[in-house]
């Protein structure tokens, strides 16, 4: 063995979502995907949450390779970002479906001539010192792949998002003799997903749903409205075939839900019947027996399809009494809350809802226990570290690997930031080199401790207080009233507005009077003054605590 190998998570680790991997030798760097995750309730604002990259600020010539798993957001929805702000590698590869899906995303970025790759399972390619291979894997998108990566110390495979599927709708399963022989070369380390390591048994094959599908629509009288991931192109393939059975045409609803059709289509992973498919505006030109749509927002996206559907403000679709819609699919673990309103306000519609509670209509595309042993036993890898889940699911896959025999010293639990580092003296968990997470603001990109983001969660609890103060420069007195607006302040009963104002108003006069003569009419220190003296009033009359924003004007 010669030098030191990094594995370091950039995103993945104590969270579901935003997937990114650092490995490095010497000083080269070979990136398996860039994934992002979506904003929780208290990100206000914010429009997509990305890895921390800073790491790799201005080490473009170092990086050998990008190689995307597959073509899940959490894995490949952050790299438009990560080449603007970084560059541009030699090469980025995948799969073919993953390839198209992120080749039209970029040029949506308009980022064009990007040395995109589609390296096929089992080809093997060099990037400088490495090399990368990829091994078919199921997983709920076609073209799902694990990663191996050869270097001076050894082979590390990171095994992307999988499950051990025996019939899968492509009748492709994973490739359990590569994985063996993996095993039998010797494996240096495995970084497995830990996704479902808290669910125990075998992961349902997806060629359950199919089955499950038909029998549900076969008892629907109106419109059925399917909400699924856009990019689970087996599950939209399976309600198009339950659609052609029940005589029902087909409706694609949803930017991304036609475009990724499209593409694996046009790879000829997916197809459609001719005349069966028709657009979302013909819906109300068919009985509503005889149409079923497909359609986004299974997690309750606020821009998705079925959320403005739900709320009427969709062009073409509005639900209603006599409609069933399907979600053949499960919230993502922090989702709940806003799948739950979309469900409630279906309800409250009058149409009929049904779940994977109801039916098994959804089968997850991450491995059980069970299939995470099987992974941990055909590969037999010297050192185990956890990737993409919460610490809970890190540290229950942690707990596998030893019921398989693997020493818990040889097991690493790490954290965005903490690199493992292998070298010839053995395996250890490095310094921290800092991984939090990147903001989405619209165009802009920013820190989590951004100083607006903190206004905007005070802002959205208790409201904003304006005062404007106007002051003499030439004798130090308040040279008119002050003027006390408020703006999204809650009022509790029995508070008069404008007793509140009448009261704030002789409390900044006061404030202003004792400022003005003890701090030499230093706008700074008014302001200051006023602040405190206002915020500590309205937290006496309401029990708020509003952003209060002074403003001393010199006349």
């Amino acid at each position: 063995m010669s030098g030191k190998l990094r594995i370091l998570p950039l995103g993945g680790l104590g969270e579901i979502g935003k997937n990114m991997t650092v490995v490095e030798h010497d000083g080269r760097i070979v990136i398996v995907d860039t994934g992002l995750m979506f904003p929780t309730a208290e990100m206000l604002g914010i429009d997509l949450v990305l890895p921390d990259f800073s790491y790799l600020r201005g080490r473009i010539d170092d990086i050998e390779a990008i190689v995307l798993t597959h073509g899940h957001e959490d894995h490949v929805g952050a790299l438009p970002y990560v080449l603007r702000e970084i560059g541009v590698p030699p090469a980025i590869y995948g799969g073919r479906l993953t390839v198209g899906m992120v080749r039209s995303k970029l040029e949506e970025h308009k980022l064009r001539d990007v040395p995109l790759r589609d390296l096929r399972p089992g080809e093997r390619v060099g990037a400088g010192e490495f090399g990368i291979e990829l091994i078919h894997m199921s997983h709920s998108i076609p073209d799902a792949c694990a990663v191996a990566i050869t270097s001076p110390l050894g082979t590390i495979m990171i095994t992307g998002d999988y499950k051990f599927d025996q019939t899968p709708v492509d009748g492709r399963p994973a490739d359990f003799a590569r994985l063996a022989r993996l095993g039998d070369e010797g494996l240096l380390c495995l970084c497995g997903d830990s996704t479902n390591a808290d669910r125990p048994g075998v992961a349902t094959s997806e060629a359950s749903v199919g089955p499950a599908l038909l029998e549900a629509f076969s008892h629907c009288e109106g419109r059925i409205i399917v909400t699924c991931f856009a990019s689970n192109v087996h599950r939209v393939q399976q309600v198009v075939d339950a659609a052609g059975k029940l005589g029902r045409k087909v409706a694609l609803v949803g930017r991304s839900m036609r475009k990724n059709f499209n593409i694996a289509a046009n790879l000829g992973i997916a197809s459609v019947p001719d005349g069966l498919l028709i657009q979302p505006r013909e819906i109300e030109d068919h009985p509503d027996e005889e149409v079923i749509a497909i359609s986004t927002g299974s997690q309750g996206e606020p821009l998705s399809a079925l959320r403005r559907m739900a709320h009427g403000e969709h062009r073409d679709v509005e639900l209603h009494s006599g409609d069933t819609v399907v979600f053949s699919a499960t919230p993502v673990p922090g989702n709940e809350r806003s799948v739950n309103e979309t469900v409630d306000r279906i309800f409250e519609i009058g149409a009929r809802v049904i779940t994977a509670a109801d039916a098994p209509i959804h089968a997850s595309g991450h491995g059980y226990q069970e299939d995470m042993k099987l992974m941990l036993n055909l590969t037999r890898p010297r050192y185990v570290m956890p990737v993409h889940g919460d610490y809970k699911r890190i540290r229950l896959h942690a707990g596998l690997a030893e019921s398989v025999g693997i020493d818990a010293a040889r097991i690493f639990r790490s954290r965005n930031g903490v690199p493992l580092e292998i070298d010839g003296g053995g395996a250890r968990l490095g310094d921290d080199v800092g991984a939090g997470m990147i903001f989405v603001d619209g165009l802009e990109l920013g820190e989590p401790d951004d100083a607006a983001l903190r206004d905007r969660r005070t802002l959205s609890a208790d409201g904003l207080v304006i005062v404007v103060a106007t002051v003499s420069i030439e004798d130090g007195e308040v040279a008119a009233d002050p003027e006390i607006s408020f703006r999204g302040v809650p009022m509790p009963s029995g508070e008069s507005p404008d007793a509140l104002i009448d009261g704030l108003a002789d409390v900044v006069e006061d404030k202003l009077e004792d400022a003005l003569r003890g701090h030499a009419r230093e706008p700074a220190m008014i302001r200051q003054d006023v602040h405190d003296a206002v915020a500590t009033f309205v937290y006496e009359r309401l029990k708020r605590r509003p952003m209060v924003l002074p403003v001393v004007i010199e006349v």
